[in-house]
């Protein structure tokens, strides 16, 4: 378990993470959300040990990330959202560098890169965007990692890939694995992301899986409107509305309607889901 207790970070006089607090558990696909400039891939490289807390405690499994034991870098893994284009063929990249990770199995990443359709021979500096960037996911996968944090993985990947993603994501990571994906492309994951964590200002603003949000929420896609509705979106043949959940019934989440919903209604929803 990842437990994260008062973390406060700036850049300078900026302030971007203030008193964020959480728990993120193995078993789990979290994906974080929240506009530009509101810390997404700072909580990521701090929570894998690239950047140090100003303030408040990281803990994973009783080791602090910033302190970069070997035992625990061997069983995390970041991705971050611009990859480097590494002078070697993708085959021989990943033989020489998955010896960091224990857990590493090349005929894997020769699996899910062959899924991608990418060719292993060919070198990485002379990929493209995006092939390089399913060349990345493939080696952060096979490296079979306890968690991992990606940075809008995928960005540059067009739209068969991104189903392939979300194919490889699920098939070839540990059933224990704690996974956090920040995307501003919430249609590319939503559904293989869950629990959602939307980050505000310097403040988390939900933290809660999808039942959680349907128990709350209901989630209308009629055509009669609704005077209780926190949120409205107009589509071809009718709209989806959000309203708070008074009955109990159960309904479909839409992650990025939930997500325009809290942002329209921060206190609300925050006060709605820290009860």
């Amino acid at each position: 378990m990842i437990t994260v207790n008062d973390l406060g970070f700036s850049y300078g006089t900026n302030q971007v993470l203030k008193n964020i607090s959480m728990e993120i558990c193995g078993g789990n696909i979290y994906g974080l959300l929240g506009e530009n400039g509101v810390g997404k891939t700072t909580l990521l490289t701090l929570l894998c040990g690239l950047k140090k807390p100003q303030t408040g405690t990281i803990d994973v499994d009783g080791r602090t990330p910033f302190d970069r034991l070997p035992s625990l870098l061997s069983e995390q893994f970041y991705l971050p959202d611009e990859v480097s284009p590494v002078h070697a063929k993708a085959r021989d990249f990943a033989r020489e560098n998955g010896i960091f990770w224990p857990k590493f199995n090349i005929d894997k990443f020769e699996t899910i890169l062959r899924e991608f359709e990418v060719d292993p021979e060919q070198r990485m500096d002379a990929m493209s965007a995006g092939q390089l960037k399913k060349t990345w996911i493939s080696f952060a996968l096979a490296c079979s990692a306890r968690y991992y944090y990606m940075d809008e993985p995928t960005n540059g990947l067009d739209i068969p890939s991104k189903a392939q993603f979300r194919k490889a994501v699920t098939l070839h990571t540990e059933e224990d694995a704690a996974i956090v994906i920040s995307t501003h492309q919430v249609r590319d994951l939503e559904n293989i992301i869950d629990p959602i964590i939307i980050l505000d200002r310097q403040d988390v603003l939900v933290n809660a899986t999808a039942r959680e949000i349907s128990d709350k929420l209901f989630f209308d896609y009629g055509t009669q409107l609704n005077p209780d509705a926190l949120y409205m979106e107009r589509t071809p043949g009718g709209c989806i509305q959000v309203y708070p959940n008074a009955t109990g019934e159960e309904s479909k989440v839409n992650m990025e309607a939930f997500f325009n919903t809290v942002h329209a209604h921060k206190a609300e929803c925050k006060a709605m889901f820290n009860r």
